[in-house]
């Protein structure tokens, strides 16, 4: 079954993330990949659980995100955690290299994902790290509203 063409087709996420750290702003950008990074992606076998972004040479790149090699591929492969320039506008450039260079900010993917033209996408997240007493109050709401859930549930 083909997907609607306004949906895309998520490649490896990040769940962790938003956990660990307090998102402010995301935004999608774009990935530099070589022929057999695609390959590898579209097969569905790449994490980016320990991956960051953040500046190189006046550009952000991905940093160890792992994507394995492709078996076909034989001596032509790639590196698979070798760091990947992320494509976006100056501006967007700017602002976010700003946001990193200040006290406790972050860039962090989210997901890499395939939007409708085909083309391989990165969410990166703007964002603050969580204290330890942040993320003991993220427990108690999400297990509350389970527990919410299951109560309405049972009830009718």
């Amino acid at each position: 079954m083909a997907a609607a063409p306004d949906q895309y087709r998520v490649v490896a996420q990040n769940r962790r993330a938003r956990f660990d750290f307090e998102i402010v702003e995301t935004l999608e950008v774009g990935i530099m990949l070589t022929g057999t990074e695609v390959k590898s992606l579209r097969s569905g076998t790449s994490s980016i659980n320990e991956s960051f972004a953040g500046e190189m040479e006046g550009a952000i790149f991905l940093f160890n995100a792992n994507i394995p090699e492709y078996l076909e591929a034989n001596r032509f492969n790639h590196e698979p955690k070798r760091p990947r320039k992320l494509l976006m506008r100056k501006r967007q450039l700017l602002k976010f290299l700003n946001a990193i260079r200040r006290k406790g900010m972050t860039l962090v993917p989210l997901k890499i994902y395939f939007n409708a033209k085909g083309r391989a996408k990165v969410e990166l997240g703007l964002g603050k790290g969580k204290r330890n007493v942040d993320k003991r109050s993220t427990i108690k709401d999400r297990d509350w509203q389970r527990d919410k859930a299951r109560l309405m549930r049972n009830k009718g």
